[in-house]
């Protein structure tokens, strides 16, 4: 009787941690390229949020991204400004990224030439960009 309960939780448990194995690779695959140059479509949220435009600058070597965020019309926001480098991961077809030296973050869906979702910065609001180059600007600017 204790042999065939042993053989039932060793089956149980090769069961379960095989059927974990495809949730590790649905959130480790790359499924979207997001390099080039995004601008603002549309922002919501708070009072204030539509007072700036957002343009990104994007290059993403396999699931990192390094680039820059251009916010034109913000205030200066307590804590830094909303312009400047940012960094992230994409992960499937979700872009995460954070302000390197600010307060910005974001998390986003891509599809094709769309980004949607949202960004925080004192509140969250939500943003929808659209690719307008798919080649990288150069650093340097």
């Amino acid at each position: 009787m204790k042999t065939i309960a042993w053989g039932i939780l060793v089956a149980a448990l090769a069961c379960s941690s095989g059927c974990a194995r495809p949730d590790w690779i649905e959130r480790t695959l790359v499924t979207v390229d997001v390099t080039g140059t995004w601008q603002e479509g549309s922002v919501g949220g708070p009072a204030g949020a539509g007072g700036a435009s957002y343009e990104l600058f994007l290059e993403q070597e396999g699931p990192k991204v390094r680039g820059s965020v251009r916010a034109y019309g913000a205030t200066v926001m307590p804590g830094g400004s909303l312009s400047g480098p940012i960094e992230g991961t994409v992960a499937g077809d979700v872009f995460s990224f954070r302000q390197t030296y600010g307060p910005l973050t974001g998390e986003t869906t891509v599809s094709g030439d769309d980004m949607t979702g949202q960004v925080s910065f004192q509140s969250t609001y939500r943003i929808s960009l659209r690719r307008v180059n798919s080649s990288a600007r150069p650093s340097s600017q």
